[in-house]
């Protein structure tokens, strides 16, 4: 039987210090009752002898000091787990929203996750095939991998996750045992409507597991919304063999709780307010990706974060680009020429791309293709930076090419709609199309053989004539 403390020592914020506990852990639930009844719930988030500070959910609002009865559950916050969570939507703290009546559990699981051992990972080399053409060829995403996008306030990152959510598969005959787990932190009310409208109209729902924790909901359910979204995922991966994909929007939210509740505890802060400890925390999220040495299933992450101001040296891109392998950059000047999604190539990377694409696991020009991209868009903007100093009209017959290159690679192969679906063929086709605008002796990172199978001036013509 738990022990039932009577009486507060202070409320300051959301926390409140209780004196003489004895026997707790740090993370460890506790239930708070009122005079009238009323529960709330709350969790360990300093120790000091017998003195216990406790974050409460619901708020401390009508808490007393005289008479709130505390009780302490003897363990952290856990999560109901069962494949019936597949279809559910929950809030930030894992309690269902949906109407659809409680979680029966086969088991439950610490938040906080298992350490897992490097030694028994395994090296990701399989892709998941997104649909979007600039994502699938030039920074394809691998299945195990962590690979976040990074945006700016006010861009198109919820339709791109939106996208990514109807449209993702995996190769082979294995989509049965594909889904996606879904966790958005503080968004507002009607980004929480979008995105629940679009899976239900476009019938993924069944296959995905929401999380939504809105802009209105205490703090504490946002630090805890990613780690219920990623117990969930570990437990449908590595214990019912499925691949999961982890969409976390938006973890800039995320880290703005972390450091107001960093604040209110009093710790000394470090950049730009943030918590000294931040990088470890992102890094426990972020490192909860992979490929387990005797799975058959696997975790893969797409965090989405904004930065603010557009600046990529801020804290939590920063902080994310150290733990993840590459990332996804979103152009404010392309989202604002009209183009979707918006990315800006030179700046993005797939670190593990290299292993997860070719013959074997998309197609045999893949890398040589992607190689050339790249190449001929970074000739582009030394072009156009070239051109806005002399004039167009005075440049090379090679560099107005490339020029002519960068206008149909912006319009034709980056800009797609929200329900265009390219296969990974229509889009390395696609790649070729643009790539037969240049000269031949322009194509200085492909194979000869491939050049001589595929390269035709014709194929350009199509754009032209638009």
């Amino acid at each position: 039987m738990s022990v039932q403390i009577l009486g507060l020592k202070e409320i300051n914020g959301p926390l409140v210090v209780l004196d003489g506990v004895k026997d707790v852990g740090y993370d460890e639930m506790a239930e708070l009752v009122l005079d009238n009844g009323t529960r709330r719930t709350g969790r360990v988030v300093q120790i000091d002898g017998e003195r216990v500070v406790l974050q409460v959910f619901e708020g401390t609002s009508s808490l007393a000091l005289n008479n709130t009865r505390t009780s302490f559950r003897g363990h952290p916050m856990e999560m109901p787990l069962t494949t019936e969570l597949l279809g559910r939507i929950f809030n930030g703290a894992g309690d269902p929203i949906d109407g659809l009546g409680p979680v029966f559990a086969d088991k439950k699981a610490d938040i906080n996750g298992q350490p897992l051992n490097p030694v028994s990972r395994e090296y990701p080399v399989n892709y998941i095939r997104t649909g979007i053409s600039s994502i699938d060829a030039l920074m394809t995403l691998i299945r195990g991998q962590k690979l976040p996008i990074f945006s700016g306030s006010g861009m198109s990152h919820d339709k791109l996750a939106a996208q990514i959510v109807k449209q993702a598969q995996i190769s082979g005959d294995k989509n049965e045992k594909f889904a996606v787990v879904f966790a958005a932190m503080g968004v507002k009310n009607d980004v929480a409507d979008y995105f629940k409208r679009q899976f239900e109209e476009s019938g993924v729902l069944e296959r995905v597991v929401m999380f939504l924790n809105l802009s209105s909901d205490p703090i504490i359910e946002r630090i805890l919304t990613p780690r219920c979204a990623l117990t969930v995922a570990e437990y449908l991966a590595y214990e019912k063999d499925m691949h999961i994909l982890v969409i976390l929007t938006d973890m800039t939210s995320y880290a703005e709780a972390l450091r107001e509740f960093s604040s209110s505890k009093g710790e000394i802060p470090s950049r730009k307010g943030y918590p000294g400890y931040l990088y470890s925390d992102l890094a426990s999220m972020y490192e909860r990706a992979g490929i387990v040495k005797g799975a058959k299933g696997s975790v893969t992450q797409i965090p989405i974060l904004t930065m603010p101001n557009d600046d990529i040296t801020h804290p939590v891109p920063d902080l994310t680009g150290y733990i993840t392998e590459g990332q996804i950059v979103l152009d404010r000047a392309l989202d604002q020429s009209g183009v979707y999604p918006p990315v800006s190539v030179l700046p993005s990377l797939s670190r593990l791309m290299k292993d997860g694409i070719g013959e074997g696991y998309t197609r045999a020009d893949h890398p040589d293709v992607a190689n050339q991209l790249f190449s001929a868009y970074a000739k582009v903007q030394d072009a156009r930076a070239l051109a806005s100093v002399i004039g167009e009209e005075e440049l090379s017959d090679a560099d107005k090419s490339y020029l002519e290159f960068g206008r149909m690679f912006e319009k034709y192969f980056l800009d797609q709609g929200f329900n265009d679906n390219r296969t990974i063929d229509e889009t390395i086709d696609l790649g070729w199309d643009l790539l037969c605008l240049l000269k031949k002796e322009e194509l200085d990172r492909m194979d000869s053989k491939l050049i001589e199978a595929h390269y035709d001036p014709r194929r350009a013509e199509r754009f032209r004539q638009k």
